[in-house]
């Protein structure tokens, strides 16, 4: 095989321990507008050790319920983000995933964008499986526009699912299949 498949262009994929990703999300989770960005509750903080204790029991489990990875810049290998699959649906050959960019100054700058494509190779030539799906809301348009780029279509929305800033927003159903993954994708072998 050629590449490795946790590598993009811009970033690699990285098991880290379940403590240097809890301490990374909850310093990212200090943002209240990452958090708008990643989630559809309320804003609230964690505390490391509970984060850290989720981690850790979800990574004993044979198989974990979740892949998380951490998002390491290839030139300089910081911690820029931290992307996962939900692994409940791999009997079905399906998994959900859900990415976040943490710091600001890192968003727009295309790491999402390659990390989204290096986890659907993972998930389509590791995982062996048939679709990968996520939503995202409304407001993000640069996050359909990342989730565009590496393969995903639209597939529906519940309208007017969440209310923010005095207004209803869309939450919006994306996906992909593994035949348009490999319809845009050359697999080397």
């Amino acid at each position: 095989m050629g590449n490795n498949t946790l590598h993009g262009s811009l970033v690699r994929l990285a098991a880290e321990e379940p403590k240097v990703l809890a301490e990374t999300f909850a310093g990212w989770g200090g943002d209240s507008e990452y958090l708008r960005l990643l989630d559809s509750s309320a804003a609230s903080l964690t505390s490391v050790k509970k984060l850290t204790e989720m981690i850790q029991k979800d990574q004993e489990k044979d198989p974990p319920q979740f892949y998380f990875f951490g998002v390491r810049t290839l030139e300089g290998d910081r911690l820029v983000g931290l992307i996962e699959l939900d692994g409940q649906l791999f009997p079905h050959g399906e998994a959900f995933a859900g990415i976040g960019i943490g710091e600001r100054e890192d968003w727009g700058q295309g790491y999402g964008t390659d990390a989204m494509k290096v986890i659907l190779r993972y998930a389509f030539q590791e995982l062996n499986l048939r679709r990968v799906s996520l939503n995202t809301f409304e407001y993000n348009p640069r996050a359909i526009r990342a989730y565009q780029k590496a393969g995903f279509v639209h597939e529906g929305r519940m309208r007017e699912y969440l209310s923010r800033e005095g207004r209803r927003w869309d939450l919006i159903f994306m996906g992909i299949l593994r035949e348009e993954w490999l319809a845009q994708n050359t697999v080397v072998s």
